[in-house]
């Protein structure tokens, strides 16, 4: 079976841990590889401070903590989602509003933001959607004429650009996973960064128990989402070769259009012409011009042992959320029938032409087997 995504971890990656285990940083509290990682990955940002912590999950949520949202604040989240996003409102007390998709980039619709807003309405987490950046610019000019908080997921975004400037750097935080899928990792981690120091300083304390002076008097209800230092130094090895990851994704995707371009009913993934997408994953739209369904082509490609993954169900959709007190039924119809129609294609950065030529052939043999009686 090709997965739909292998880590791909080197030499360098062992020793990098293997020297920060000898040097003994094991916690989250010390030691130089996690300070380097910090600095270097909100470096590459274009960012003054990073906080290192435990997952993607946990950096959305301590940034919420941090950006001083309340109970029964509103916070507008990009429909089309994983869950995590959502969670970060809901884990503070707050309650999240999904933002309908647009048709292209399949990102949160901006057109449709200050209809879904109220006088609750605190902050927004624009998701960049496999890796193709949502119009930050545009986003910004909005929140700051309605005084809110932006803090963006970037979890699937690592080096995606919006005119020149790469996403984690329009907001007030941004969030990053390293996932063992994304586009580098430490097997679990993820990182807040942040150009404003106060808020830099706000994140240490609550990532770290909110411990201050003296050392075991709480003023603040913190968290233990510390980053270990022998991930950090894993992470430094893998920033180190971020570049080349990128380049190989670009490649991986560019062939994957290459032969997919020429089917009816396939809507592909794309760059609007101010954006540098990262194509975390390959993703695509089944559309009823290619004749089968998308559960009838993830079958077929099943049978030739080509894994797959569907879009993330919409927040709208999500049965814990529409169970919240507060939680408003709004309609997002792109959303859902992206839900319905998408799916992505195995995207490890080391994919063969070869491989991506087998995977688009069994796509072709679906799409020509179409009304002879299923796949």
């Amino acid at each position: 079976m090709i997965p739909v995504f292998e880590p791909i971890i080197g030499e360098e990656e062992i020793e990098a841990v293997v020297a920060a285990l000898r040097r003994g940083e094991i916690s989250g509290t010390f030691g130089q590889a996690l300070r380097e990682f910090e600095q270097e990955f909100a470096a590459y940002c274009g960012c003054e401070y990073g906080v290192a912590v435990t997952s993607g999950t946990t950096a959305l949520h301590l940034a919420v903590a941090t950006a001083g949202v309340r109970p029964g604040d509103e916070i507008l989240v990009s429909a089309s989602t994983n869950i995590a996003t959502a969670l970060a409102a809901v884990h503070s007390g707050a309650i999240p509003v999904p933002v309908d998709s647009e048709e292209v980039t399949w990102n949160l619709n901006l057109d449709l933001i200050e209809s879904l807003m109220t006088p609750r309405t605190r902050a927004i987490i624009p998701v960049h959607l496999y890796g193709h950046p949502v119009d930050m610019d545009r986003l910004i000019e909005i929140a700051k004429l309605h005084d809110l908080v932006v803090i963006e997921d970037c979890a699937e975004s690592h080096g995606a650009t919006c005119r020149g400037k790469k996403t984690g750097g329009f907001g007030h935080l941004g969030c990053f996973s390293f996932y063992a899928n994304k586009v580098i990792t430490t097997g679990e981690g993820g990182m807040v960064v942040t150009n404003d120091k106060a808020l830099a300083e706000r994140l240490r304390l609550l990532r770290n128990l909110a411990f201050a002076e003296p050392r075991f008097r709480h003023e603040a209800a913190g968290y233990n989402f510390r980053m270990t230092g022998y991930q950090a130094a894993m992470g430094l090895a893998q920033l180190r070769k971020i570049d080349h990851i990128i380049a190989e994704k670009r490649r991986v995707a560019q062939t994957y259009t290459h032969y997919l371009q020429d089917i009816p009913g396939l809507q592909l993934p794309v760059e609007l012409d101010w954006a540098l997408n990262v194509y975390w994953m390959y993703a695509m739209v089944v559309k009823p011009e290619f004749g089968l369904t998308r559960e009838q082509l993830i079958e077929a490609l099943r049978a030739d042992g080509i894994d797959t993954r569907t879009f993330f169900c919409p927040m709208n959709q999500q049965p814990v959320l529409k169970q919240l007190p507060g939680f408003r039924d709004v309609q997002c119809p792109v959303a859902d029938r992206l839900w319905e129609t998408g799916l992505y294609l195995p995207s490890s950065w080391n994919l063969s032409e070869e491989t991506i030529k087998r995977i688009t052939a069994s796509i072709r043999r679906a799409y020509q087997r179409r009304g002879q009686g299923g796949t």
